[in-house]
């Protein structure tokens, strides 16, 4: 009688396992935020999401606030690379793609997660610190993609103030569909920061 053997498909290390199960609960966090809200956004919510156990998730982060700071900064972070990677454009296209950040499903757990900050104290300095690095890298990469020399007056305000104005038009795209007003006010920033950065 002869041996039987069976073969398997090797399985994947357990590094990227854990660092594949860490990608599924971040995505499914900002889901859920962007969906239901803080309020309807639990542990357990987005660990069913993301198709592991409550145990599984708190394994990786071990409190609720963990979970979705960090999921917030991951998305903020993947977005930031997007942007980074655009090739150089006109201004309009590059206007046209700061202000996409503001009006997707990040923006929206974003908002949601700034909006239980202002009612927790355990939260609020976490997403505060959180919204200044995010602010910051988004500031920096705008300069970049603008061409702006920030040494030249007026010139640093201008670009605060198209990050401002893309995050006002990702507020006012919650409610109802923005996106025909949004083209306009969008070729008119491109206008006027050619005007203003030559």
């Amino acid at each position: 009688m002869g041996v039987v053997t069976t073969t398997s498909a090797p399985k994947a290390p357990k590094q990227d396992r854990s660092r594949a199960t860490r990608q599924r609960l971040l995505a499914a966090a900002v889901a859920c935020l962007a969906e239901h809200g803080w309020a309807g956004s639990t542990v357990s919510v987005v660990a069913e999401r993301a198709g592991v156990s409550r145990g599984a998730a708190q394994h990786h982060f071990p409190t609720r606030e963990d979970l979705f700071t960090a999921a917030v900064e991951y998305v903020a972070e993947e977005r930031s690379q997007a942007l980074r990677a655009l090739p150089v454009q006109d201004r309009a296209s590059v206007v046209a793609a700061l202000v996409a950040l503001y009006t997707g499903p990040l923006f929206r757990a974003a908002l949601h997660l700034w909006v239980a900050a202002s009612n927790e104290e355990q939260l609020r300095p976490r997403v505060t610190e959180l919204e200044a690095r995010v602010g910051r890298e988004t500031h920096r990469i705008a300069v970049e993609l603008l061409g702006a020399d920030e040494s030249r007056p007026g010139v640093r305000e201008t670009v605060q103030g198209l990050l401002d104005m893309a995050r006002g038009l990702g507020l006012a795209n919650l409610l109802t569909d923005d996106t025909a007003r949004r083209e306009r006010v969008v070729a008119q920033w491109a206008a006027l920061l050619d005007d203003v950065l030559g």
